[in-house]
């Protein structure tokens, strides 16, 4: 079969494609045969190596095939959504069984791979990790990408007083504002905490949800008011920020948390109530999934470069 898979640690460049053998599901496995695989930056960092170490780290000697997200069909014919710690970009792959969930008919490979791993993520951050209550504001940023298009819409539907979207681009503060964002900013650390309480009408967020990290985690600090809440879940910026005095989170009684979905979704199973929810909102079109570019496997080099470059809306897939 088809599959895409690295030899050795690195870039985008160490993914070359490869015919290999069929896998085999052993018990409570099923093999699914591959519609569309998502595209995350967690397959980055696993190429990378920087998942190398602890429970939630791919096993297995070199070569290895990345991807963790899969929407296909079973051999009987049931097309399934579902979560493999590895393996994802491959005509074929084995999934736990408590990793697949059956998909509402009609429902777009794009959208449902949309609200996997990115859309628990959004889900979680907003109500267990950031526990947002009616009315408050909430900052998003990097707006238009996977996580933060859901994030934008579930702040809608959970409740948020006022969203504020940051982007990189005019085109992409734009979308973020069709999504329902009340405002549409630039993201950049230089001048963010004058952008962000301009955008509140001058007062402090209750809600940061950030996935860049560096200098734009430290500026988000400053816009937190009273009992205010900063999430970080990612740093697509590949900077440092600065350590974080737990003085000033006392004097200000300021909440800094991280979240990362894996470590979850290992141990409760992809299947579960919050993908249910995504899944029905999806359906009911409550909830739109961006889908961005589609590309043929043996492209997952481009599409780990766009996704770096910071190119890319919404969620990006490989077609086997």
């Amino acid at each position: 079969m088809r599959a895409m898979r690295f030899g050795r640690f690195g870039g985008p460049e160490v993914l070359e494609e490869a015919d290999v053998p069929d896998p085999s599901a052993g018990p409570g496995e099923t093999l699914v045969q591959v519609e569309a695989a998502g595209v995350n930056f967690g397959d980055i960092k696993q190429i990378a190596g920087e998942h190398t170490d602890g429970p939630y780290a791919p096993q297995g000697p070199l070569p290895r095939i990345p991807g963790m997200e899969v929407v296909g069909r079973t051999k009987a014919g049931q097309r399934v959504l579902g979560y493999v710690p590895q393996g994802g970009y491959a005509a074929k792959t084995v999934v736990a069984d408590r990793h697949l969930v059956a998909l509402p008919p009609g429902m777009g490979a794009g959208e449902a791979l949309a609200v996997l791993v990115q859309g628990l993520t959004a889900w979680h951050l907003l109500r267990s990790v950031a526990r947002i209550r009616p009315g408050e504001s909430v900052v998003v940023h990097a707006a238009a990408g996977g996580t933060g298009s859901l994030l934008v819409q579930l702040a809608r539907e959970f409740g948020a007083g006022r969203i504020i979207a940051t982007a990189s681009s005019d085109e992409k503060r734009a979308f973020a504002l069709e999504l329902g964002a009340d405002a549409a900013i630039d993201g950049d650390a230089a001048g963010y905490r004058e952008r962000v309480l301009d955008a509140n009408h001058g007062h402090p967020v209750d809600i940061v949800l950030d996935a860049i990290g560096g200098p734009v985690l430290d500026a988000a600090l400053d816009t937190l008011g009273y009992l205010g809440r900063l999430v970080t879940y990612g740093v697509s910026s590949r900077q440092t920020a600065s350590a974080i005095a737990p003085s000033r989170l006392a004097v200000d009684s300021i909440t800094a948390a991280g979240f990362w979905v894996i470590p979850l979704i290992v141990r409760n199973g992809a299947g579960g109530a919050e993908l249910a929810e995504l899944l029905d909102l999806t359906a009911r079109h409550r909830l739109r999934p961006l889908v961005g570019a589609e590309y043929d496997l043996a492209r997952a080099r481009d599409a780990h470069e766009d996704l770096l470059g910071r190119r890319t809306k919404g969620k990006l897939i490989l077609r086997p």
